[in-house]
């Protein structure tokens, strides 16, 4: 499985993403997953180069190819760092109001320098009516409509519901509702990926995964990894989620 490791911006000091990214090697050296980690920008250097270890991952990327526009970092820079994959439309991202147009280009940005764009997609609650589908529909359609056939199998969908996200117990998403939702999410990569090719799309999910809930979340939902968040940014609890899986 696919389990990335995002550290937001909880990670404020270079001892504590030097202690997560030893403990994250360790998983992904001993374990059968890849891991993949996303540290904030400054830490993206501090960490690449090693030999050996998770794939780094960008929390984002600009929609500019460079030049004068202050504060962004351009995919080409990302893919000099070593960075393989980028998270683009992520939930917060969209709630500071990126459009799908502007996730659009980030992921065609991040594509063009050979990266891998892992695509949030979701809703902010659910509906009685089902309307909540045309939504992640929307969302997922937006971004596979400009891309080409080939960099379509290039591409990572996250499932990540924001009305489902620091929930637990009763209020958290079911492994049921996760499966139905895989199936639908893979329904409308059908009409971009038809056939048996519509399988290399790798679907994750994020929102509130611990080590209680993944192992019976990753059973039997068809879902192919994990989109961790703050659970990803203590060395003992991502641990124990990763192993839950083996």
């Amino acid at each position: 499985m696919l389990i990335v490791g995002n550290w937001k911006a909880y990670v404020e000091s270079s001892a504590k993403a030097k202690a997560l990214y030893a403990g994250a090697k360790r998983l992904s050296v001993k374990g059968k997953h890849e891991i993949v980690i996303a540290p904030s920008y400054p830490y993206i250097g501090m960490l690449a180069g090693g030999k050996a270890g998770p794939s780094l991952a960008s929390q984002d990327v600009s929609v500019t190819t460079g030049g004068a526009a202050t504060g962004e970092v351009a995919a080409g820079a990302l893919k000099e760092l070593g960075v393989e994959y980028v998270i683009v439309g992520h939930s917060e991202r969209r709630a500071q109001g990126e459009t799908d147009a502007d996730i659009t280009e980030k992921a065609r940005h991040a594509l063009a320098h050979g990266m891998t764009p892992i695509l949030c997609v979701g809703e902010t609650e659910r509906d009685s009516e089902a309307q909540y589908l045309k939504g992640v529909r929307a969302q997922i359609s937006a971004v596979m409509e400009k891309l080409t056939p080939k960099e379509r199998l290039t591409i990572v969908i996250a499932y990540e519901p924001v009305w489902a996200i620091g929930k637990t117990g009763s209020e958290a998403i079911t492994p049921s509702d996760l499966g139905e939702m895989i199936l639908y999410i893979r329904k409308v990569l059908a009409d971009f990926v038809p056939g048996r090719a519509n399988m290399k799309v790798p679907v994750i999910y994020g929102g509130s995964v611990d080590p209680l809930n993944i192992r019976s979340l990753a059973s039997g939902t068809g879902v192919e990894g994990f989109l961790v968040g703050r659970a990803s940014t203590d060395v003992a609890t991502f641990s124990s989620l990763v192993k839950a899986l083996s």
